[in-house]
């Protein structure tokens, strides 16, 4: 597979692969329904709605979405329609999730729910952002920005080896990953030091693999050349950075709306550790960022 440097790539990529499988909850509003409409004229997926049949029909006539592109399953109900679209994602309907109207809070519900949820037993959930930003050479990888607060080892472990297999899903064979600190000495008095160094030496002997992993490194030397080479970085990340681990979330969710809002960047982002990627929109998403979020879901879901 050819890497994919622009988010527009990504649609080519998959039409040379099997159309995954969306399933949609609680998929009410026009932004979910123009999204999935324009999936699958693009012919990247096939989809499901789980709502209300009747809203549904009047929105995409409104709208002017043609309602025959998809599956309808009648759910009138918020949580009832997130538990179902889970569920028919576990009965083998579907390879990747979307959240429509449903609330975040029980859209998640639906996710992490014990008994009939997604999550293996030990999983951790996380968000992964593919930036595409016009003043760097390539896209950006990044996590976590949206669901984990404030990470302890194990869990940077996770979204490290999270990213690298998205990258790897777009193409990039070895991603180098950047571990982000406020400087890119080993100060021992600030534990975002401290976890990088650790990783980057887990990855050095072979623990994590597939990638390059450098870190501590400070935001500008990951990912500009010029900074690296005044600072003397020997660093194969350093300066080239296909992924970036945040700290915390914090400084994760600044760097993702600064290239959004300020930046004019474009992004698609997922949830990741659970058996199905699944996209997590927002109110606020452009349909544009919705259907990158699903081509996004639809390359890394599992064939």
């Amino acid at each position: 597979m050819t890497e994919i440097k622009r988010l527009d790539d990504m649609f080519e990529a998959l039409k040379s692969q099997s159309k995954k499988r969306l399933v949609a909850a609680y998929a009410n509003d026009a932004h979910t329904i123009g999204a999935v409409g324009k999936a699958v004229e693009t012919g990247i997926v096939e989809a499901t709605l789980v709502g209300d049949k009747t809203t549904i029909e009047s929105v995409a006539k409104e709208e002017g979405v043609d309602v025959s592109l998809f599956r309808i399953v009648h759910e009138s109900d918020e949580m009832k329609a997130a538990f179902k679209a889970v569920a028919l994602i576990n009965e083998g309907e579907g390879d990747l999730l979307m959240k429509g109207l449903v609330s975040t809070d029980k859209y998640m519900r639906a996710i992490l729910n014990k008994e009939n949820g997604l999550m293996n037993p030990g999983a951790i959930l996380s968000h992964v952002t593919v930036m595409e930003n016009a003043n760097y050479h390539k896209l950006l990888i990044v996590g976590d920005v949206a669901i984990i607060p404030l990470p302890e080892l194990k869990e940077k472990i996770a979204i490290t080896n999270y990213l690298i297999s998205v990258a790897h899903a777009l193409g990039i064979e070895r991603p180098k990953v950047a571990l982000i600190a406020a400087t890119e000495q080993v100060s021992p008095k600030m534990q975002a030091c401290v976890d990088a160094a650790l990783i980057a030496k887990m990855a050095d002997r072979g623990q994590i693999k597939g990638a390059a992993v450098d870190g501590p490194l400070a935001l500008d030397v990951a990912i500009d050349e010029e900074s690296a080479r005044i600072k003397k970085l020997n660093s194969e990340v350093a300066g080239d950075a296909d992924c970036i681990v945040f700290p915390n979330i914090e400084s994760g969710n600044v760097f993702y709306k600064a290239n959004t809002k300020l930046a004019k960047g474009e992004q698609g982002a997922i949830v990741v550790g659970a058996r199905v990627p699944a996209v997590l929109s927002s109110r606020g998403d452009s349909i544009k960022t919705k259907l990158y979020s699903i081509a996004l879901a639809a390359l890394s879901a599992k064939a």
